[in-house]
């Protein structure tokens, strides 16, 4: 049990996991939402993002929330995949794949070991050019391109040990490269290059990565997933169980899942660029439903 008085340890901590375009849009929308009722929560200690979550915790380090939550309800470029992206993305197929890849792996480590090595396959079978397209992509995402000065952590996972990692400032990768790292998923698309260094999505890690935010006082998850796993609950990967570790070790933790308008408006592929402007206004809404319930845990 941690024995640290509350008022010596870090204060709030903010944790966005991933969840595909939807899940983006429904986290700036859900922000906005509760900072149109009263309560921003982006002044957070730290800001932990993965996956979607890693894109929309470096653009909340350079935008206001209405500029970037107008933005989601911007027409929907025609273009049939981001650029960089090597063909195009099937949910179910990418599922399918998951399920066989932990039906074969004896824990979670084996699990992103086996991943890395089909995303690392997928880099050595390329023309090299991949991932500073994909790089490109994702800077193109965010309104700045230098690691902001308050304290941000973009999870991702390295493809040949199995290791999570959560990648700073300090971290040598540039925040672009960050955002790049997270979000290549290692299916549809290969290891993202940094130099000597390969990287695939902070996702296989645990899609929240909420454990980073052990020591702060009051945390606050955001889950597009709603939390759920397709691992075997003794990994230890779902939601539930890092939000015990957390309150194990003293922090007041709340979450925040997607409702039922919230999951109607993602669909059936969360992938989907065209899901984005109805998953933002569900989230805006749930948002501002919920700023009354969490202004204790925040104030």
């Amino acid at each position: 049990m941690n024995t640290t008085p509350t008022s010596q340890r870090a204060d709030r901590a903010l944790v966005l996991g991933g969840g595909g375009a939807a899940g983006n849009a429904w986290l700036i929308g859900v922000l906005a939402g509760l900072s149109d009722a009263g309560l921003d929560v982006t002044d957070a200690d730290l800001i932990v993002g993965t996956s979607a979550g890693a894109t929309a915790a470096a653009q909340l380090a350079g935008a206001p929330l209405a500029e970037l939550y107008a933005a989601t309800q911007a027409p929907i470029p025609q273009q049939a995949r981001p650029a960089g992206r090597p063909g195009g993305f099937d949910q179910k197929a990418h599922l399918d794949r998951m399920r066989a890849v932990i039906a074969s792996a004896s824990d979670a480590r084996d699990m992103r070991r086996r991943i890395g090595a089909i995303a690392l396959e997928a880099d050595a079978a390329s023309d090299g050019t991949w991932s500073e397209r994909w790089r490109a992509t994702a800077a193109s995402r965010l309104p700045i391109q230098d690691w902001p000065a308050r304290r941000l952590l973009i999870t991702a996972v390295d493809p040949v040990t199995g290791d999570g990692l959560a990648l700073d400032r300090d971290s040598g990768v540039s925040l672009a490269d960050a955002v790049a790292a997270s979000t290549s998923n290692g299916f549809s698309t290969p290891a993202h290059r940094v130099g000597d260094r390969r990287f695939i999505d902070g996702g296989y890690r645990r899609n929240e990565n909420a454990d980073l935010a052990a020591g702060y006082a009051r945390v606050l998850v955001l889950s597009p997933l709603g939390g759920r796993t397709m691992h075997p609950l003794e990994w230890g990967m779902q939601l539930a169980a890092q939000v015990d570790e957390l309150r194990s070790g003293g922090s007041q933790v709340e979450t925040i899942l997607p409702g039922e308008a919230s999951l109607a408006a993602f669909g059936g592929n969360m992938m989907n660029l065209a899901t984005r402007p109805a998953a933002a206004r569900a989230g805006f809404a749930q948002g501002a439903a919920l700023a009354a319930s969490l202004t204790a845990l925040w104030r």
